[in-house]
């Protein structure tokens, strides 16, 4: 594929990524990808990953479920052994390939993908609910501010 320069595109159902599937709310639509393989200019192996895809998460503000498109754009150097790495360009991410050079692109996709979840998935278009918002019984909202300083019995014992 690296020699010949091997360019593929398509979609891929989100449904047949099981370990993705797993973080997410539900498993409705499909990841559009380009994937590229060629060599740069110092000569090493690489697999350009271009990643389209609607990902359906729980907010965890909310608990509602909401679609995050995320967008995958990641050079990945292709070595054979650990120690190849350090000898990767900047801006190449290292793959391990296996010994017999058999990639799977499904498999490569849906880690590009784990990848980009976020750790807390928020819904930027939510707000929080009244009641977390609302200020709580007793309170005035007449703008007098209460501190309760945790020093302040220090100083009467300083006194």
């Amino acid at each position: 594929m690296v020699s010949a320069r091997r360019s593929f595109e398509g979609a891929l159902p989100i449904a047949a990524l099981e370990r993705l599937g797993g973080a997410l709310a539900n498993t409705d639509g499909e990841a559009r990808y380009e994937l590229d393989f060629g060599r740069d200019e110092f000569g090493t192996a690489y697999l350009d990953v271009r990643v389209q895809a609607p990902l359906s998460l729980i907010c965890q503000r909310t608990l509602e479920p909401f679609v995050l498109p995320v967008t995958v754009d990641s050079r990945l150097g292709l070595i054979k052994h650990e120690r190849e790495e350090s000898a990767l360009p900047p801006g190449s991410e290292p793959l391990l390939i296996a010994d017999d050079g058999k990639l799977s692109l499904a498999d490569v996709i849906e880690d590009e993908l784990l990848l980009v979840l976020p750790l807390v998935p928020v819904n930027p278009d939510s707000t929080l609910p009244d009641q977390v918002v609302a200020s709580p019984p007793g309170e005035s909202s007449g703008g007098e501010v209460r501190s309760d300083n945790p020093f302040a019995i220090l100083r009467e014992l300083k006194k």
